[in-house]
């Protein structure tokens, strides 16, 4: 068997540690953290609850049918006085006694039991709240999808930002490494006061420590995005938006507001929560304590042994059908008090789903701004952008003649630095704007996802 040359396998190895990191796909991000998420596996877990609610309220008008039997050891003492005994060989007997004894006998009972609920108005009311729980469950499963596009586009774009912060202070680190060591140089030849030396190494020391701070926090935000997709950090790159996003045409506000009060699941599940709570007051109103159900019953016993006269054995059977009426006479104020809590948490629920109105239509209104006003916002940022590019290479110009301090040319640096950041985040802001209004409106799915990672710089 040959072996591969060690310097081979070196190679191999350097080749491939110095291949290009494939920049990571948001949708592929999304789709891992699908199979990933924590929190996106309880609430896929919780959903399944659904269909087994639905199922459970189905089954409640559905017929009872239980099986009990018995076996056992039992006594049994019985004593007639005062009977009629009639036969035709002895004719008639008045104040007949009867007496039976059986004493540790053989017990045995079998029966069944049908049941059929005919009027039942809280096990109405408890179909009810049973399906509205699984529409519940239904809501919640959607509302947990659009936080999992959020919450993976958000970490996405953390990524991305400090990617980018952490690229350009090191780009900006070491323009300032060559301009420390060029005020050296002018130093050493007297073109230049020490203060400029001093100034580009004070300067290059805090730019240094910005550095380990930005990867510090790259580090943090990648672990945090490899956690919920599986994805390996090292495989993390991720991608900003591009320079020239294409324009979005936007609604008017009071189409998303009133797309938001239909739609948002949020809004939805308040209510839900709301109509639960009332259905759970009717269950113990007095209207609801009555019930009418339908039985059939059939069973019989034998009890078998001796007893004070010698042997003996009793037998009976049972058989019967009709309907039968339960009303509750008196529960010691249980139901009452259960209805009257029941009440005041209907009223609760009910000040909870308008105060959710209430906030939705506040992030509704502040996402619509966002776009609306993100858009010349990020236009003025890009003009600062050039401007401060602009005003660098003036200040490189000039410090080259002799018109500029090394501080001037630092500080235009630092200036053009935080204007690159600020445009970045800018765009972001804009797109996750996007997401979170889509979200609000309960239109954020995979097909508005993509249109955000059509957006992004290849």
């Amino acid at each position: 068997m040959k072996h591969t040359p060690l310097w081979l396998s070196t190679l191999a190895a350097a080749l491939l540690a110095v291949q290009p990191v494939h920049a990571a796909d948001l949708l592929e991000t999304w789709q891992a953290a699908q199979q990933h998420d924590r929190e996106f596996a309880v609430a896929r877990a919780a959903s399944l609850t659904a269909q087994p609610k639905r199922d459970q309220a189905s089954a409640l008008w559905r017929p009872r049918v239980m099986l009990s039997a018995t076996g056992g050891i039992a006594g049994s003492d019985t004593q007639t006085r005062g009977a009629q005994f009639e036969t035709p060989a002895f004719g008639q007997s008045n104040d007949v006694a009867f007496s039976t004894s059986v004493s540790n006998g053989t017990l045995g009972r079998w029966a069944v039991s049908a049941q059929q609920p005919l009027y039942n108005p809280e096990r109405s009311a408890q179909q009810q709240q049973l399906g509205l729980s699984a529409d519940l469950a239904d809501l919640e499963w959607q509302a947990a999808q659009q936080s999992l596009i959020l919450r993976t586009a958000s970490r996405y774009f953390d990524v991305a930002l400090a990617q980018e912060t952490v690229r350009v202070l090191r780009q900006q680190r070491d323009a300032v490494e060559r301009a420390s060591a060029e005020a050296q140089d002018r130093f050493k030849l007297g073109a230049a006061p020490v203060t400029d030396t001093h100034e580009a190494q004070a300067r290059l020391a805090g730019i240094r420590a910005q550095v380990l701070a930005a990867e510090s926090d790259l580090q943090i935000k990648q672990g945090l995005l490899a956690d919920s997709t599986g994805l390996p950090p090292a495989s993390l790159s991720t991608r900003l938006p591009r320079t020239q996003a294409s324009a979005q045409v936007l609604r008017p506000l009071q189409a998303w507001l009133d797309e938001a009060a239909a739609r948002n699941p949020q809004i939805h599940m308040q209510q839900l929560a709301a109509e639960l709570a009332k259905k759970d007051a009717q269950k113990y109103s007095v209207r609801s304590s009555a019930a009418i159900d339908l039985v059939a019953q059939a069973g019989r016993e034998r009890l078998s042994g001796n007893g004070d006269f010698g042997n003996a054995s009793n037998t009976a059977s049972n058989r019967m059908i009709g309907v039968q009426l339960s009303v509750p006479l008196f529960t010691g104020g249980y139901r009452s008090a259960r209805e009257d809590e029941a009440l005041r948490l209907a009223d609760k629920a009910v000040a909870e789903a308008e105060r959710t109105r209430e906030e939705v239509t506040q992030q509704t209104r502040a996402a619509w701004l966002g776009l609306q006003v993100g858009t010349e916002r990020l236009q003025a940022l890009d003009e600062a952008l050039k401007a401060g590019t602009s005003r660098r290479d003036a200040t490189q110009v000039g410090r080259q003649v002799g018109d500029r301090t090394t501080l001037d040319l630092l500080n235009a640096q630092n200036d053009t630095a935080q204007a690159r950041l600020a445009v970045n985040q800018a765009r972001v802001a804009l797109l996750l704007d996007r997401l979170r209004l889509a979200a609000l409106a309960g239109q954020l799915d995979g097909t508005a996802l993509q249109a955000v990672n059509t957006e992004l710089d290849n």
